[in-house]
């Protein structure tokens, strides 16, 4: 699943790349994935369109268009988007081609067809998009209004750290990473967290995304739709030894959500494998 550092490396990747250029060609193959909320045919409301920049909200990337438009892309489980010259073929779950007037192409690919792409000219319309609280890396977000903002909620910490109304881009794999760094065990009660806990989240958060950007960046280049996660420390590693103190990974599957975490960097009550 794409989170903030994965869409922020895509965003800055496409934003010189798209600015400017104009939509020649589109293609609408899966239109339950494309969602078009200003009416009328998708492929003629963005035939002729302008990208303005790039940009990101949460788990959003956004690509404004002149005349008003943002094509808002949430990208889910598995949806994934790819830039460069026009593929050979359409594979299957391809759901959105964009041929550019540059002559390269845009594609919006999601083989568990969970993501969505919105073409809107008002983001609020976006089912969830208004919802979302302050983004998880913002310099503004400070210590005290992070506390504040997890004292709303009660419940396990890691649910906490993934609702994107208390903030915004952290999904399953990067909260196992926040809460490896801060040596906090995920299936806590936020209420059970202490003063000192709490901002032991709050800069494991701001240090763990701030160091996957970095990483992505250097290591991401042209292929944008390939996920990278191998240097994640614990997130999808079950059973290999935790980097900190050698102890097995260890994984616990709620809700078709698998959490990746150190029973003896992260101690708590034994929550079944």
């Amino acid at each position: 699943m794409p989170e903030l550092p994965d869409l922020e490396v895509i965003r800055r990747y496409l934003a010189p790349r798209l600015t400017d250029v104009v939509i020649a060609e589109a293609e609408v193959r899966r239109p339950l994935i494309v969602r078009n909320l200003l009416g009328g045919k998708t492929a003629e409301r963005l035939v002729g369109r302008r990208f303005l920049a790039a940009a990101r909200r949460g788990k959003f990337l956004l690509l404004p268009l002149d005349q008003a438009a943002t094509l808002a892309i949430n990208p889910m489980l598995a949806g994934r988007i790819r830039y460069g010259e026009p593929l050979p073929r359409d594979r299957v779950r391809d759901a959105l081609v964009l041929r550019l007037a540059d002559g390269r192409e845009l594609r919006y690919h999601d083989p568990a067809d969970m993501g969505k792409v919105y073409l809107t000219a008002d983001l609020a319309q976006i089912p969830t998009f208004s919802e979302q609280g302050p983004e998880a890396n913002d310099p503004d977000l400070r210590l005290e209004a992070f506390r504040e903002r997890l004292r709303r909620h009660p419940g396990e910490i890691k649910g906490i750290l993934t609702n994107q109304t208390v903030v915004a881009g952290i999904g399953n794999a990067y909260a196992d990473e926040i809460l490896w760094r801060a040596q906090i065990y995920p299936f806590r009660k936020r209420s059970s967290l202490s003063h000192e806990e709490i901002g032991q989240v709050y800069g494991a958060m701001r240090e763990t995304l701030a160091e996957a950007i970095a990483i992505l960046e250097e290591r991401m280049g042209d292929a944008i739709d390939v996920e990278i996660r191998d240097f994640l420390a614990v997130h999808g590693k079950p059973g290999q030894p935790c980097p900190r103190c050698g102890s097995a990974i260890s994984e616990v599957a709620r809700e078709r959500r698998s959490t990746h975490f150190c029973r003896t960097c992260q101690p708590g009550l034994m929550a079944a494998r």
